[in-house]
This record gives C-alpha cells, structure tokens and sequence, in this order.
C-alpha cells in the first residue's frame, strides 16, 4: 500500500495523569514511546479521548512538545473548540512545538450553521501553515459537517488535508472520499466503522481500541489494501469484544481506556471529572477481554 500522510493507524492517546490529577509527563512519553512500537503509525494528542476539555492550554501545549521530543512518528494536536479565535491561538502555539498537523473539531455546544463552521475552519486554517485534518463527529459537537462544506473545504483550501470521519453514515463518506483531491485523505474515527468505511475508501483508523490492538488493526487496513477481504472481516471478528468494552454509557472511551492500560502496566492514571467515577467490576472486565484478545503477556 502507498504512504499515507500521517499514516494509516493512529491512536487518539489518553493523556495520563498522576494520583492527584496533575499531568504525568514522563508517562505521556513512555505510553507514546509504547503505542509507536505496537502498530501505531502515528498518534493524536489532546483530543476527546486525551480529555481535552480539562486541559489547560499550557497543559496542552508541554503535552506537545515532550511527546515530539520522545517519537518521530507524525503527530496530530488537538487544537480545535467552539470559540474561532481560541482556536487559532491555540493552533499557532501548537505549531511552534513541531507538531506534523492539527486535528480541528467541529465547534461544539453552540451549534453554529453550516456557513458558520465553514467559516471556521477556513478562519483557523488561515492562522497556521501546518496541515489540518477536520473531525466530524455529530453525535458529540451537536452538528454534522455536511459533506457539500467537507468537499469545498477539502478542495479549496490547501492546508486542509484530511478528514476523521465519525458520522456513521459510509454512503456519504463514500461521496466525500470520490469528490476530493487524492491527497486528501479519509480516516475513521469510529472503531467499529472501519472496516466499513476502509471499503468506501477511507485509508485508515484514529482509533482508540488501538492503545491495546494497534497491530491487529494495521493488519485489518492492510488485508483491506491487498484486496483479502476474508481475512480483514477476521481480524474485525477478534476486535468485537474491544469495540463494546470502549464504548458505553457507564465508561465511554478514555475511562475505560485508561483502566485497560493499568491492566497492561502502562501509565494513564484516573480521569479528570466530569469523567468517572470507575464503575465497580470494569477492571476485571479489561483484563477478561485483553487476555482473549491476546494482549495479555
């Protein structure tokens, strides 16, 4: 399969934190030195899952600069929210840390018109020189990108070059990835949808189950890429019961991610509130579902 830019499986990276909730550098390092071994081609910093709403801009920015100091895989930041202008603040402090490209959300709770968020990412790409890859997620910001905005935003503006797609819709994936340039790229954002939308045209994953079945992923994208579509729906199969564990009301992705890593040795620490608290029996169950999987060694 060609290079992608960025890569084919990346991992939104929880962002650990020590007993008392303050940011755990050293392991921040030592989780991104560990996902880069196993599968990852490159990773996400600072977005939902790495609990960007609790943390500060300077968290944020040292986040940044100690993990490009630690791998030399592709680095996305998390710089996107519902305020333009914080936003482009954010990105340009970004930048100076020698991070590869932003991962831009679409702005949340306030719910702007499709005008208005095509405003917005024109306006944030216009603050920064480094690559943006826009992330649709309507089941979290409240809006849908639309895919007529998507596509003039991919072909109209160059330092817009991808997007992570979790909209759960692969029809209207299908149509963003046949109407944009070819480099311009589209991953899934959803777990569970990627092999769905790897068919339609998407060239890979930002996943989160990937913190612990990275390689079986980057397996799965590349039976898809050699036309073996019998043995990507295979790996998919082992990855049904990850999928679930990540994904509930009651420990939704960086939660139970986190207590999955403890399970695994690595660092990630409890969650910032609103997150939590750990629902008694979660442990058992990541270490019942990384033992099945064969993460366990």
């Amino acid at each position: 399969m060609d290079a992608v830019r960025f890569g084919r499986v990346l991992t939104a990276m929880v962002t650990p934190f020590d007993e008392r909730g303050d940011l755990d550098l050293d392991g921040a390092v030592e989780l991104a030195r560990w996902l880069v071994a196993h599968g990852n081609d490159g990773l996400v910093l600072a977005g939902t899952t790495g609990e960007a709403p609790t943390l500060t801009d300077d968290e944020k920015v040292a986040l940044f600069a100690a993990v490009r100091d630690a791998v030399d895989v592709p680095l996305l930041a998390g710089t996107g929210s519902n305020d333009t202008r914080h936003t482009c603040g954010l990105s340009e402090r970004a930048a100076a840390t020698g991070v590869d490209g932003l991962l831009l959300v679409t702005p949340y709770y306030n719910r702007p018109s499709q005008a208005g968020i095509e405003a917005h990412f024109r306006t944030a790409a216009g603050a920064t020189d480094l690559p943006i890859v826009m992330y649709d997620i309507p089941g979290r910001s409240g809006r849908k990108i639309s895919t007529d905005v998507l596509l003039r935003l991919a072909n109209e503006v160059a330092t817009i070059v991808g997007v992570k797609d979790a909209a759960g819709d692969p029809g209207e994936t299908a149509r963003l990835v046949a109407g944009t340039p070819d480099d311009v790229s589209v991953w899934s954002g959803d777990d569970p949808m990627t092999l769905p939308l790897l068919a339609v045209g998407a060239v890979g994953v930002i996943g989160t189950a990937t913190h612990w079945c990275g390689e079986v992923m980057a397996e799965m994208v590349a039976a898809v890429g050699q036309g073996d579509l019998d043995r990507a729906q295979e790996l998919n199969a082992t990855l049904f019961e990850s999928y679930a564990y990540e994904s509930r009301e009651i420990a939704q992705f960086a939660l139970a991610i986190k207590v999955a890593l403890r399970c695994l040795g690595l660092p990630a620490g409890p969650c910032r509130l609103p997150l939590g608290p750990e629902p008694a029996g979660l442990e058992a169950e990541a270490r019942a579902m990384l033992e099945r999987l064969g993460a366990l060694r």
